[in-house]
């Protein structure tokens, strides 16, 4: 169990992590915690290997994608299982929220790129392959996409074609734990106080 005081109430939430390893200061809302990183993450029934995972809080993790549509294409994640947008507490949402524009933001500048697309899928009927609230966070550049819109219908299909088998399709190979270890390091280093 974590014990956290955030905006003003203390919750409790249990922590999907079978151990504890190394500690990091981390700084949040002006306050600095002292945070020990999780040896394991799960996303949905999957688990996450740690090294894919380049930046945490006490309730939300961001980590590198198997199968990214663009390059920097990363999701972030409540800590706490949970299927749906509406199921997470008041304060996984705001953290939520606060980390994807803390990593956009860092990843856009990293990328030189201009723009960013966060995107939701909040069930199966939306697209949701991975019943785990994430949120997708795209850097984008002029001309990643012809039209500027298709980068929706793009990723609805690979959100089913993921669905489907997790085996996806041919054109997105998926990324050995090396490749995605090495660029979360890259991003990882981004977020060093």
């Amino acid at each position: 169990m974590l014990k956290l005081q955030v905006t003003g109430k203390t919750i409790l939430s249990s922590i999907r992590c079978r151990r504890k390893a190394s500690s990091y200061t981390i700084h949040h809302f002006g306050s600095t915690l002292q945070m020990s990183t999780c040896s394991s993450y799960t996303f949905g029934p999957y688990k996450i290997d740690p090294r894919e995972v380049f930046y945490a809080t006490p309730l939300s993790y961001a980590m590198v994608n198997l199968r990214p549509l663009l390059p920097a294409h990363v999701l972030v994640c409540p800590i706490r299982l949970v299927p749906r947008f509406t199921d997470l507490t008041a304060d996984e949402t705001s953290d939520l929220w606060l980390t994807a524009q803390k990593v956009g933001s860092k990843l856009e500048t990293f990328h030189n790129a201009s723009s960013l697309t966060l995107a939701i899928q909040d069930g199966p009927q939306a697209g949701q392959s991975v019943p785990h609230v994430h949120i997708h966070i795209m850097p984008r550049k002029g001309g990643d996409f012809e039209k500027n819109d298709e980068i929706y219908d793009a990723l609805d299909e690979k959100e089913k074609e993921l669905k489907q088998k997790l085996d996806l399709d041919i054109e997105r190979v998926d990324r050995s734990i090396q490749e995605m270890a090495d660029e979360a390091s890259k991003y990882r280093s981004l977020f060093d106080c």
